[in-house]
């Protein structure tokens, strides 16, 4: 008789049985470490130390780095699947340094205290990953029925690529300007007052809600912007809504930790904004290029990615910024 103890796992199961576990697996690291997160481990606010982030961060590269694992080990795709999702991860953790910077940028414009930041990041990046979702589903939808929006997400991909590179990397913002904030303003009950880091409060009968839900607010619509140059090129990558999502969670999930990590030291890494624009430019023309018969394998994807990434942090870390005072 056959012993199951014998039997490889997932080899009892369909390919897309297999993937349908995966993804269950998936679901269940992020919906236990956000359970973990807010219900345990950060019951009361208090500022994030570099150590612990340094440890999460770690930590949230180190489990997508084994579900990457299980990609390449039991999904149908194998070997170029996890390139694949590695590839989407990458650059989705790349352009997460530019969120970061834009939430830093928020969360200082409203004074909001540190012991806070912590939460507010927690709700923004819970926001992102339904959102994210919603996106990723209807444009894989969008692209099973019309093919050629890939195309279009390449010349978009490219206009993308060449804006960023020619754009200031000093940003400023002005949330008073972002239409739903406005919408907020106007319509919502706005009070004042961290109230002990609570988003809706209760005055005189009346519910209120406080300027940090304006921040929740902001940063979510800001992810999506971001997400508008990060999910086609995702999709650009991979037309795997599996691997689009995983991926790009993945990288949402180790943001946070990224953020307490880089907040004081993101404005050294300064040509990592044109690393990322070379990128966006390259996976663009590459999704163009299939139109003349042209293929760039994922091999190749993959290691232009990680080249331009490692370079764009080397040379940010050994030439001076232009500007910059050097010591004598």
């Amino acid at each position: 008789m056959l012993s199951l103890v014998n039997i490889p796992l997932f080899s009892l199961f369909r390919d897309s049985e297999r993937e349908t576990i995966l993804f269950a697996i998936f679901a269940f690291i992020i919906v236990l470490f956000l359970v973990l997160d807010l219900g345990i481990l950060n019951k009361r606010a208090h500022k994030t130390s570099t150590k612990s982030a340094l440890y999460q961060s770690i930590f949230w590269v180190s489990i997508s780095t084994l579900f990457g694992f299980f990609i390449y080990k039991y999904d149908e795709s194998g070997a170029t699947g996890a390139v694949e999702y590695f590839s989407a991860y990458l650059t989705e953790y790349a352009l997460s340094v530019d969120n970061i910077f834009v939430i830093l940028l928020i969360l200082k414009y409203f004074q909001v205290k540190e012991e806070y930041y912590h939460k507010t990041l927690f709700w923004g990046i819970l926001g992102a990953i339904v959102f994210r979702g919603i996106f990723i589903f209807v444009g894989g939808l969008l692209i099973h029925e019309f093919h050629w929006l890939l195309y279009g997400f390449g010349v978009l991909l490219i206009y993308s690529g060449i804006r960023i590179y020619f754009e200031d990397g000093d940003q400023k913002i002005d949330p008073e300007k972002n239409p739903v904030m406005r919408f907020c303003r106007k319509y919502l009950p706005i009070t004042e007052g961290d109230f002990g880091g609570k988003f809706v409060v209760r005055q005189q009968g009346k519910l209120m809600f406080t300027p940090l839900f304006l921040v929740i607010v902001l940063i979510e619509t800001t992810d999506l912007l971001f997400a508008v140059d990060s999910i086609p090129a995702a999709f650009a990558i991979t037309q795997n809504e599996f691997l689009v999502y995983t991926s790009n969670i993945f990288a949402v999930m180790g943001l946070r930790a990224m953020f307490f990590l880089l907040a004081g030291i993101i404005d050294k890494f300064y040509l990592l904004q044109k690393g990322l624009s070379i990128i966006l430019f390259f996976i663009g023309a590459k999704m163009l290029l299939e139109i003349f018969d042209v293929n760039v394998g994922v091999y190749t994807s993959f290691s232009v990615i990680i080249a331009t990434l490692t370079l764009s942090i080397i040379f940010s870390l050994i030439v001076p910024r232009k500007g910059d005072k050097q010591e004598i």
